[in-house]
């Protein structure tokens, strides 16, 4: 029986997600036993017609950017989307809260013309995304349960809860009873709470629940006596995106 063909692609991103996979280290070998990588701009040249499985970090951010996809999209029977800024736009999606002109005159001046640029947008505002691998960078063993599951021909499941549930079943003290603005409440989980398991908040990096009860959140916090602007702020440097419509 032929391996899967599977390709892996990078957009607008600083390719964290794809140095993650490389350091693998003992689970590499593995997946090279049970896979063909035949398309991957960090380790090898070339270009193939179709792809069993593809997998795209980084966000829409050009016009090049669309027809890339598009391209990808066709040719590949699954795409899955790698880290923050392919599933919902990520870090590059904070230039989305200001006039995309202005943006542009900032970054490149003069020369700004020469510069196409559009709103940073998820893979899924252009083409059907099959499955998600959140973070920044995408988690390491939630790739590998979603890796495993394809090769096995059998669906991934995608958590829906938030990241406190899993604060919960670690039994950790919530680190907003010691003054952190932790996004934990509204944040979705998958991360084994990382952040909060070594004491630190939740940024937001996995995108938004569902269903995010935001104005309970700001409760939350607000009774803890905690900033709302820097929550704000917090939530928009992963999820602007998601909270475009929002109300504050």
């Amino acid at each position: 029986m032929a391996k899967p063909r599977v390709g892996i692609f990078d957009f607008t991103g600083c390719e964290g997600c794809e140095l993650n996979q490389l350091n693998f280290e003992d689970q590499l070998l593995d997946i090279l036993g049970h896979v063909d990588i035949v398309e991957w701009r960090e380790a090898m040249d070339g270009q193939v017609d179709e792809l069993d499985i593809a997998f795209v970090e980084g966000s829409l951010s050009t016009p090049e950017c669309i027809t890339r996809i598009h391209e990808i999209r066709r040719k590949s029977k699954v795409l899955v989307a790698l880290g923050a800024c392919a599933v919902q736009g990520g870090v590059n999606a904070m230039k989305n809260t200001r006039p995309i002109e202005e943006v542009r005159e900032e970054v490149y001046g003069d020369q700004k013309y020469l510069f196409p640029t559009l709103p940073a947008l998820p893979l899924s505002a252009v083409v059907k995304v099959d499955y998600a691998v959140r973070g920044c960078p995408m988690t390491q063993i939630e790739f590998l349960k979603v890796f495993t599951s394809l090769v096995m021909g059998k669906a991934p499941i995608e958590p829906d809860s938030a990241v406190c549930v899993e604060c919960k079943l670690k039994e950790n003290e919530c680190v907003v009873d010691k003054g952190m603005i932790c996004l934990g409440p509204i944040t979705r989980m998958g991360c084994g709470a990382r952040c909060p398991t070594f004491g630190q908040y939740c940024n937001g990096c996995r995108g938004l629940v569902s269903a995010p009860n935001i104005e309970g959140m700001q409760e939350i916090l607000v009774e803890k006596g905690l900033a709302m602007d820097e929550a704000w702020k917090r939530l928009q440097l992963y999820n602007a995106n998601q909270l475009e419509g929002v109300q504050r």
